[in-house]
């Protein structure tokens, strides 16, 4: 069985679907395991890169799971049939990667989506609000730096998590993270105040990341009471 590091554990177990695509495989550890716990019935590894191709081929061969695992050569999610899937899966991707995805093919785009950008998630969770899916679990994983890691459902009408919450804090931290306060999420929070206070000024966008963060601060500190 493949090792998955936390990151990519984390994106697991937040899967579980009968058809399942991972988008960018690379080395197709993820739905490999995925499929060996049963927690997808059928699999389509979508890889644009020769050399990552067929090391996801190699990989799904050598683990007998050729009749559970297609891989198939392709941008994004164009590879799919509209429907053919009910989730799907990319990470280790900047968020604009994973939007520029989303948005090529909209007919592709399956009900539910598990990410994990190599940088902030806010721009996932804006689209989400934008396009009817709703943030239903996130987790924040260690590692070379903090990884985020979302799920969001295609469902009608207002997303709930965000109620209660200051909105631009809820967009860059996670409204489900902020809720919860980790102590990573809390390192985060005040690494950010930490880093933006100097290069805030009148005019800049930091001042605005800073505002962000510290009501970010502020709802944590609040929430332990």
């Amino acid at each position: 069985m493949p090792n998955l590091d936390a990151r990519l554990q984390a994106v697991l177990h937040l899967i579980q679907a009968d058809v399942h695509a991972d988008i960018g495989s690379d080395h197709a550890h993820l739905p490999i395991r995925l499929a060996q716990l049963g927690r997808i019935t059928r699999g389509v590894i979508v890889e644009v890169n020769p050399g990552p191709l067929e090391h996801a081929r190699v990989n799904v061969a050598r683990a007998g799971l050729t009749d559970r695992l297609e891989v198939r050569a392709g941008d994004g999610l164009a590879p799919l049939a509209p429907g053919e899937v009910q989730s799907a899966s990319m990470t280790g991707m900047g968020a604009q990667t994973m939007l520029g995805i989303l948005t090529r093919t909209p007919d592709r785009v399956p009900d539910a989506l598990v990410l994990q950008p190599n940088d902030s998630p806010e721009p996932l969770r804006r689209w989400a609000q934008a396009r009817g899916y709703h943030v239903t679990a996130e987790v924040l994983t260690p590692g070379f730096w903090r990884y985020p890691v979302l799920r969001l459902e295609r469902q009608s009408g207002p997303d709930p998590a965000y109620v209660g919450l200051p909105a631009g804090a809820a967009l860059r931290y996670g409204p489900h993270l902020l809720r919860e306060g980790s102590p990573l999420l809390r390192e985060q929070v005040a690494a950010d105040v930490t880093r933006l206070t100097p290069l805030a000024a009148p005019g800049r966008a930091a001042t605005h990341e800073l505002e962000v963060a510290q009501s970010a601060a502020v709802w944590l500190s609040r929430d332990r009471k």
